[in-house]
């Protein structure tokens, strides 16, 4: 009897996506398994609590004695030549930045899946980095809905009069959704987890998030205590973020005294040596 050539045949391309797809978010709820974890827990929050606790105290010191002071300098809301600014902070808006991440993630499935061996380890590294990116500001955005609805502080001369302390809790319009800012936090958690994979880019980032700051003042959309609180809202939220993926060793590493550091070896440069290796006559 001839030998038989029977191969099992490979699955096909929605086979793959579907199984690249489960398994990019299988491992968001695996259980953790790094055993420095517990000392990372701590050190994280240890840093909250510090972090929180000064921000609160800084947010009251503005609220009292800085908030009124600033909007007053401000142009009138609607100066024509204010344009350039109203381009200039839709880059800190969560639905741009977050479609944006999003749809880098689907492009990656997308490509991942038609690919095999090295080549779709390493797009799926980078996918895992845009997870993180991705979940650190959609973390920390739900968190700020969520305050923004439970604490109703207007915005700036919402009633017609420049008053810090106008709070309508629960009123639930946009009108009341001063505290903390939504475009703060999204810089800041961006800035942050951008930082924290490739540290290279930390003051490229935080000039990003800081130039989003100053903007939501100037067009009088916020208090100078709601963008501090959403900065360090982003802030935190990023680093509780960035603790669940090292708890499960995705995309970063746990030291011995509960330091987090993006694994070693950067993806980029993989795939860089890979695109020219493919390229190579």
């Amino acid at each position: 009897m001839p030998a038989s050539t029977d191969i099992a045949p490979r699955p096909g391309y929605p086979a793959q996506l579907f199984a690249v797809s489960g398994r990019a978010l299988a491992q968001l709820v695996r259980a953790p398994s790094h055993s420095q974890r517990a000392v990372a827990a701590r050190k994280l929050a240890r840093h909250s609590l510090w972090l929180s606790a000064a921000g609160a105290a800084l947010v009251i010191v503005l609220m009292v004695a800085f908030d009124q002071t600033e909007i007053l300098l401000m142009p009138a809301r609607g100066t024509p030549g204010l344009w350039p600014i109203r381009i200039l902070t839709d880059f800190g808006k969560d639905e741009y930045v977050l479609s944006v991440l999003g749809a880098a993630l689907v492009v990656v499935a997308l490509v991942a899946a038609g690919m095999h061996g090295t080549r779709r380890a390493l797009l799926l590294g980078l996918g895992t980095r845009l997870q993180f990116m991705f979940l650190s500001v959609a973390v920390s955005v739900f968190v700020a809905e969520v305050l923004k609805y439970l604490i109703g502080r207007g915005r700036p001369f919402v009633g017609g009069k420049a008053n810090p302390f106008n709070f309508i809790p629960f009123e639930g319009t946009g009108a009341y959704a001063s505290l903390p800012s939504g475009h703060a936090v999204t810089a800041f958690a961006l800035a942050f987890a951008v930082s924290a994979l490739w540290p290279r880019l930390r003051v490229f980032m935080f000039t990003y998030a800081i130039v989003i700051l100053l903007t939501r003042l100037v067009l009088l959309a916020h208090h100078p205590s709601d963008v501090t609180a959403g900065a360090l809202l982003g802030i935190v939220g990023a680093m509780a973020v960035r603790y669940w993926f090292a708890a499960r060793r995705l995309g970063f590493a746990i030291r011995a005294d509960g330091t987090i550091v993006p694994l070693a070896g950067a993806v980029s440069g993989r795939l860089k040596r890979v695109a020219r290796g493919a390229s190579a006559p």
